[in-house]
């Protein structure tokens, strides 16, 4: 493969290495290396990691990724060296002196791609490549030459795109029994015959069919609560009764999860249940997700015409080009590149999707075309729904089921459960969410750019049709002044708020400034204080916005009726498309109701005596010392009751499963515990008891062998505070594995000073090191580096903890820097009190444990060590790890040496903690 004669830079923490256009690799300077960059358009792989590798973030040149996206959208590749070598089929560099020819021979690969006749992505590509010549995209010259121009005018995107269509809603899903045979059948024919017989599995799959039987009372659904150890193959265990019963009763499961890797692996599993499509051209398994994970093509439309500028105006074009290949226009997660957004510095991929609840639905040009539209109607025909948490609760809580509501409903990774509904089911009245609801209603304001409309705009033909709709409109334009404008931060800091809304903001904020008991010690983190002993200003303050948010409301509701009247006297000229408009205005009229009253409630609460289902506080948010948002907030004591009266009530059947549903309690691992205590956390966490309903459980273990293929060291001789040991430890360990190692943080302060200090010592040995919230790369692609890279490590917080899936050799060791402690904030500590106290404390710490350690045995080939870099880690919390999964206390370098000496083999006579592999097993 020729390479493309043009200049080509790489940089690492090893060092950095230019390859001018017809000469050898050599090291260079970091300033040697901007110059050239500076002087001439160079070849660089991911330009904005390159730019933090040298210190320069003005870099910019020919970047790779980008010229891939434009060759071939909706395709994915890693995107390093190695990466994008395996997605060219061209060989490795042995080194990072030898990427800089990679990059050029990858340059020259993509470039005969455009020439070729086979080139799958050729239809719209001429052009795309105008635009982008237009906008001066670097590419564009370099490309010009390669791409001919087509023999017939291409379809613009919106053109080309396929309409959905309407179809009638499914009857109520039929009444049916699924005997044990049938299950037992469905399991062999989805697991492939042959394969080797999991009882674990089939008793799993065997409770999970109680699910599914006929409801005997109503609001008394079948609940099972169903712990499965990893390796039980639940997915299918759940599966093959879903199936079943979707087929005889004719009607949807949802199975909703927690992480995106999970909804990509139901996705490929159910396909041994079901086709891709059905004869009639109909999908039996569809993933949905929330609005602000899709495309909207009328933000695309208008950043094509002129509402993106300068570099976001090139992401746009390059968004195109994907949504004309996307299988579902699903920007996060999907088959839109995840470091795609990354490269372009304002992050400009969000605002290209639906985040501030401005669609306007069926006054959409592009409303039949509309990803989300697509994915909600499809949903209602589908067999098989793939959902996420937060969806499905938002769905049940604002009754918005396009179809049948979902009867029957699976929660994968059920132990998120909880946090999903403590965030779903909170209110915060904050200047960020009222400036949102200001621009809502009023629109763009003092020559604002953007497509925003507010009311008027939206409703203008109801308004010219029905005066008093008309009115309400005005008075609620008239109210919303009052909110906060932009601006407000501003104003609050220097005392100046305009409006009660920032008054009293303004107030909060002087409060939890004066009542911050934290001093210097978390200087630019959050703070906040309780709700009482509140001064007589803050009270009235409050009043004055309560009743400048009930002035709001009372028009939006009056609004809300005149568009109901509307729909039932309709004129003449509404037709089909209007009355889904204004459909769409009611939903969303409702939410900005329901919002507002949530506030008002919580406005009422100031000064009264505190409600014990709640609770509430003041707080003001930054980032580094910079304020950026302040309110109140309040949120459920236990989420879990609304949890109950809106998802758990109307369902006739729902399934709560994980490998980590229950706490393990001390002792757990040596003897027998009675079901009652070690189930009593479960059940109470799955809202059942709000509905006075007995949960049914179950439990299948693990079939890994835990004992023979991990190990649990806590490394005793590592003084908590002391960076630079912290930092030392982490570089040793790294070395010791040869790479593999994920080291998880519970504060993103050390996670960056240990990365600094570590990072170049380990890339000079051929050890690659990336971190969450340090490289400008998302939380999924650095996954999938991680997992591309059998030397490469990773460091990252909580979200790694829980959405890591690395099986094989790439994930060989899990070193956590400390026992990760819940935050001492004032809901942890008002849970805290009323669910136990330190025993409380103790069963989160055990499941953040138990799920950290699940992320190193994936399979069963899998083995590792776990870490923990701890000097005084309590004996009670042992319980976490799997029972016989041996447990040492020792020093550092006892540690390296069982580290380096490869994946752990137990020597059952050894001594753990206080009694022998042999014993504990025996137990």
């Amino acid at each position: 493969m020729p390479a493309i004669p043009l200049p080509a830079l790489h940089a690492s923490h090893a060092g950095t290495w230019l390859r001018e256009a017809n000469s050898d690799t050599r090291g260079c300077s970091t300033g040697e290396a901007i110059n050239a960059a500076a002087d001439t358009p160079v070849l660089l792989l991911n330009a904005p990691l390159v730019a933090s590798r040298l210190g320069y973030p003005d870099l910019s040149g020919l970047d790779l990724l980008e010229l891939f996206a434009f060759i071939h959208p909706a395709k994915f590749c890693v995107p390093t060296p190695k990466g994008l070598a395996h997605a060219l089929d061209l060989d490795e560099a042995k080194g990072d002196q030898d990427v800089p020819e990679l990059l050029q021979r990858a340059a020259g690969k993509l470039l005969q791609t455009c020439e070729s006749p086979d080139w799958a992505e050729r239809e719209g590509a001429w052009s795309t490549l105008q635009s982008l010549a237009r906008l001066r995209w670097p590419w564009a010259g370099v490309l010009a030459p390669h791409v001919r121009k087509p023999e017939r005018a291409e379809k613009w995107l919106f053109s080309r795109l396929p309409e959905w269509e309407e179809a009638p809603e499914r009857p109520q899903p039929a009444q049916v029994n699924i005997d044990q045979f049938e299950v037992e059948a469905q399991l062999e024919r989805l697991t492939g015959e042959g394969a080797e017989r999991r009882d674990g599995q089939r008793a799993y799959a065997l409770d999970a069919r109680g699910v599914f039987a006929p409801r005997d009372k109503q609001k008394r659904p079948h609940v099972l609560l169903a712990q499965a150890g990893t390796g039980i193959g639940k997915t299918l265990g759940y599966l093959a009764p879903a199936s079943l019963w979707a087929e005889k009763a004719q009607g949807t499961v949802w199975v909703s999860t927690y992480t995106k890797n999970l909804q990509r692996q139901l996705r490929r599993e159910s396909r041994r249940a079901w086709p891709t499509q059905r004869g009639d051209g109909s999908q039996p398994v569809v993933v949905r997700k929330g609005r602000e994970n899709y495309l909207c093509l009328l933000n695309l439309e208008d950043a094509l015409q002129g509402g993106f500028a300068g570099r976001p105006a090139v992401l746009a074009q390059l968004v195109a080009r994907w949504a004309a290949y996307s299988a579902d226009g699903d920007m996060i997660g999907g088959d839109l590149p995840g470091w795609l957004g990354t490269l372009f510095r304002k992050r400009a991929i969000s605002a290209l999707t639906d985040q501030r609840g401005e669609c306007i639905y069926a006054g959409c040009p592009h409303y039949r075309k509309c990803f989300i539209e697509r994915a909600t109607r499809a949903s209602a025909q589908a067999d098989l729904v793939i959902a996420n948490h937060a969806l499905v609760m938002i769905n049940a809580a604002r009754g918005r089921h396009h179809g049948q509501p979902p009867t029957r409903i699976v929660f994968d990774e059920g132990h998120h459960v909880f946090d999903a509904a403590d965030s779903t089911f909170s209110a915060a009245l904050t200047g960020m969410e009222a400036i949102e609801l200001r621009r809502w209603i009023i629109g763009p304001e003092k020559g604002n750019r953007g497509r925003r409309r507010g009311l008027s705009a939206r409703l203008a033909d109801v308004a010219s049709y029905d005066d008093a709709g008309g009115e309400a409109v005005e008075a609620a334009v008239e109210a919303a002044q009052e909110l906060p404008a932009d601006g407000w931060i501003g104003r609050l800091a220097e005392a100046t708020p305009l409006g009660p809304v920032e008054a009293l903001l303004g107030q909060v904020r002087a409060l939890t400034y004066a009542r911050d008991e934290s001093a210097a010690h978390d200087a630019g983190y959050g703070i906040e204080t309780e709700i009482a002993s509140l001064p007589g200003s803050l009270i009235e303050a409050a009043q004055a916005a309560q009743a400048a948010l009930a002035a709001i409301r009372g028009p939006l509701m009056k609004l809300g009726g005149r568009l109901e009247a509307v729909l039932e006297d309709a004129p003449d000229w509404l037709d089909g498309q209007g009355r889904a408009r204004i459909e769409g205005a009611r939903h969303s009229l409702r939410w900005r109701i329901d919002l507002l009253a949530a506030w008002e409630s919580l406005l009422a609460r100031l000064g009264g005596p505190a409600d014990p289902d709640f609770v509430d506080w003041f707080a003001v948010d930054r980032n580094d010392t910079r304020e950026f948002d302040i309110g109140i907030h309040r949120h459920w004591l236990d989420p879990m009751k609304p949890f109950a009266d809106v998802v758990l009530e109307p369902a006739h059947g729902v399934m709560l499963t994980s490998a980590t549903l229950t706490d393990r309690l001390p002792d757990a691992g040596e003897a027998e515990v009675a079901p009652t205590e070690d189930w009593a956390g479960a059940i109470a966490a799955s809202g059942a008891p709000h509905i006075e309903l007995q949960p049914r459980t179950s439990s299948a273990q693990s079939p890994f062998d835990y004992a023979g293929r991990a190990e649990v060291l806590i490394v005793t001789d590592i003084r908590r505070g002391d960076l630079a040991a912290l930092a030392g430890g982490y570089a040793r360990l790294i070395e010791a594995a040869g790479g593999g190692v994920l080291g998880l943080f519970t504060a993103i302060k050390r996670l960056r000073a240990v990365y600094g200090r570590i990072a170049d010592r380990l890339a000079r040995v051929g050890l690659p090191l990336y971190a969450q919230h340090v490289d400008p790369i998302d939380t999924g692609t650095l996954t999938d580096i991680f997992r591309d890279d059998r030397k490469a490590s990773l460091l990252g917080t909580d979200a790694l903890r829980d959405g890591v899936d690395v099986p094989g050799e790439s994930l060989r060791c899990v070193v956590l820097e400390a026992a990760p402690w819940p935050r001492p904030t004032i809901l942890h500590r008002a849970r805290r009190a009323a669910g136990g106290g330190s025993s409380y404390d103790d069963r989160i710490i055990r499941a953040r444990l138990a799920q950290a350690f699940g992320r190193l045995i994936r399979s069963r080939e899998d083995a590792g060590h776990f870490i923990v870099l701890s000097s005084a880690f309590p004996s009670r919390l042992l319980s976490a790890f799997p029972p016989g999964t041996p447990v040492r206390r020792l020093t550092l370098d006892e540690a390296l040496q069982r580290v380096a000496a490869g994946p752990p083999n137990v020597d059952t006579g050894d001594e753990v903690d206080g009694i022998t592999a042999r014993e504990k097993q025996g137990q």
